[in-house]
């Protein structure tokens, strides 16, 4: 609970952090640590770190919540929990969407315990205080009082931004700025019409693994060739166009793949925001044209503007928690949350054209099965390396400046934003 100045619980100066020391700790293991290497064993197993993970990184950056496209009507809403903060977005009047902490001004209670739905307005299930979608509180009951200002209990707001259909929410009090990936998104995403799409199918696991080693996972592919065989039906290894172990084979399939993309005015190039965001359109393995057991497309109606299936795959990562495949026929959205310091929930959503219809122009079941099988063995691959990690013979390990650029990148800024939000003056809490 938030401390409460002249209050008896409030805790002596040694005690104001109750985190301290841990932070203390990391900064000096941070400033250790030496550059394309993996993290300390904290990093990924401790406790006290993981509330630091929480608290300078997930309470402080901006995070992929969802697609705007699952809340197409006012009324509907997702949820979501970001450590302990439940959080709700909606979508109100005039096509307005709000994000709110889903917690009632009452009693703390959640207002919307359901992952989705629809709603007229927002109603606390416990004494039925109801609020508009804007969040003003419109009804407590007489029993409040006849000096009750209904003025002074909306529902707390969340940041929130929409960038090319991708919802991004931030719980800090003055968020950084988003205005360059706001623009960058909205220009690579525009083809796909991402507001006229729909969810056909969402998978989420629960990996026993820290999160940033399911991050350090996926931002790899030096195991592709020993453990992803479905996935690698359709995908190329090389991690960009510019990837330095790339083929003359693929640079002439680039090359001509890119003159095509041009053709239809569809952006290609490689984008990098810094080391959090990279966007880069690349071609899929010759004659594929989507992430499917025998490359044919999964779904019959195409995305967007699209007039062809050959897209190759939009790759958009977005640090801390997001990495995605945009193809021509539909994509994959993947969103990460942190639940504890060795339980990380996946959760995986495949998009098509709102107008397609399932059963006649996609089959859920063969759409899902290279992902499916692809999350299953990354889960066990996170899971196997948590368990090394957590022995007493474990010490940080060399990266390869080639085949793991994307995991340096990764430790990199992590570390970077991690140094940089926690110098700052920790939000004072009771242990």
């Amino acid at each position: 609970m938030d401390v409460v100045a002249n209050s008896s619980l409030a805790p002596s100066p040694s005690q104001d952090d109750p985190l301290g020391s841990a932070r203390e700790a990391t900064l000096e293991m941070l400033g250790q640590h030496p550059q394309g290497f993996s993290l300390p064993q904290p990093f990924y197993n401790d406790a006290r770190l993981f509330q630091l993970d929480i608290q300078a990184i997930f309470e402080r950056e901006w995070l992929f919540a969802g697609m705007s496209c699952e809340i197409p009507a006012k009324g509907n809403f997702i949820t979501l929990s970001i450590g302990d903060n439940p959080i709700i977005i909606v979508r109100g009047d005039g096509g307005t969407i709000h994000a709110f902490h889903n917690v009632c001004r009452h009693r703390g209670s959640r207002l919307c315990p359901t992952e989705s739905g629809k709603v007229a307005k927002l109603v606390c299930p416990y004494h039925q205080w109801t609020y508009e979608l804007d969040g003003r509180l419109l009804f407590a009951g007489s029993d409040m009082g006849t000096d009750f200002d209904l003025g002074q209990y909306g529902l707390k707001p969340v940041a929130i931004s929409e960038a090319g259909g991708f919802l991004f929410v931030c719980l800090a009090d003055n968020p950084p700025a988003i205005d360059e990936l706001k623009a960058t998104f909205d220009h690579y995403l525009a083809p796909y019409d991402t507001e006229n799409l729909k969810v056909a199918v969402t998978s989420s696991i629960e990996e026993t693994a820290n999160w940033k080693l399911v991050i350090e996972n996926n931002r790899e592919c030096y195991h592709c060739n020993g453990a992803h065989p479905e996935l690698l039906n359709s995908l190329q290894e090389f991690d960009d166009s510019d990837d330095p172990r790339a083929t003359p084979a693929y640079r002439e399939l680039v090359a001509r793949k890119q003159a095509d993309w041009d053709a239809m005015q569809v952006p290609w190039q490689l984008t990098r925001i810094g080391k959090r965001n990279r966007l880069t359109r690349t071609p899929l393995l010759n004659g594929t044209v989507s992430m499917t057991m025998d490359g044919k497309v999964a779904c019959q109606r195409l995305m967007g503007r699209l007039t062809s299936a050959d897209m190759g795959s939009l790759r958009i990562l977005h640090l801390p928690n997001s990495w995605n495949h945009f193809m021509g026929d539909h994509a994959v959205v993947f969103r990460v949350l942190p639940l504890g310091p060795q339980r990380t929930l996946v959760t995986t959503k495949w998009l098509v054209h709102k107008d397609a219809v399932e059963g006649v122009d996609y089959d859920p079941e063969q759409m899902r099965k290279v992902w499916d099988a692809t999350n299953d063995q990354d889960r066990r691959l996170a899971e196997e390396n948590q368990r090394g990690i957590n022995s007493l013979a474990y010490q940080p390990g060399p990266y390869s400046a080639t085949y793991e650029f994307g995991v340096i990148d990764f430790i990199d800024w992590y570390r970077e934003t991690l140094q940089n939000n926690l110098g700052d003056t920790p939000a004072l809490r009771l242990a």
